[in-house]
């Protein structure tokens, strides 16, 4: 489980945030102060840090040039400060990304993971039921036992595997999986993929069990 600390003394702010964290399966810890994520930093690791730049003790730019210092944890500015010299300034520093209130919620995570990915901290090894996915050694066993994916196919796994719990649509799903080679991949190519990809990795490709077709909808991996 990746661990996210969270550096902010607005307390409605640092409730919404981990809520909204540890629903996506973050583990979330708190600070509110300069002195409190330097305690926290001395006794663990964290996968990312997201920063506000006003803090009680201090400003967090200070405290973003000492995580780094430290190590290359990604570091996520979250501030009301929009103007150009900050944000300038905090990517001048080193900050993976800069987020300014008020924020997106789903946009805040959907940027959480696109730096846990650039860091090569983001989970790599993902379990559906007996079948396991190792993004990082780009290899799909089910029951144990290894098997042989077309890119094709690996990368339509990897985009459903994404977004575990979302319904995404046919249309989607194209624009997701369009092959870079510049092979045609149509509605009926999408139909063909599918049925292999199920024949594969299900246990009775008939009753899907990993890949459910929402009627009129689209597909969807489960939680």
């Amino acid at each position: 489980m990746r661990r996210i600390l969270i550096v902010e003394d607005e307390r409605q702010i640092v409730k919404h945030l981990r809520a909204l964290l540890e629903e996506e399966g973050f583990s979330v810890d708190t600070a509110a102060t300069r002195a409190e994520a330097e305690s926290a930093l001395e006794g663990d690791r964290f996968d990312l840090i997201l920063l506000d730049l006003m803090l009680p003790d201090g400003n967090g730019y200070a405290l973003c040039t000492e995580i780094l210092h430290r190590g290359n944890t990604p570091v996520i500015f979250l501030t009301a400060l929009d103007d150009e010299a900050s944000i300038v300034t905090g990517f001048n520093l080193g900050a993976d990304d800069y987020i300014t209130k008020p924020f997106k919620p789903m946009e805040l995570v959907a940027r959480v993971k696109n730096s846990l990915r650039r860091s090569g901290r983001a989970q790599s090894v993902f379990q559906l039921g007996n079948l396991s996915v190792d993004t990082a050694g780009a290899s799909v066993r089910r029951d144990g036992q290894e098997i042989v994916l077309s890119a094709l196919e690996y990368r339509l796994l990897l985009t459903l595997l994404s977004h575990r719990g979302e319904v995404l649509s046919r249309s989607r799903l194209l624009q997701e999986i369009w092959d870079a080679s510049g092979d045609f991949v149509n509605d009926n190519t999408l139909t063909v993929y599918i049925k292999r990809l199920r024949e594969k990795i299900e246990k009775d490709p008939a009753e899907p069990r990993i890949i459910k077709t929402v009627r009129g909808l689209g597909y969807k991996v489960e939680d």
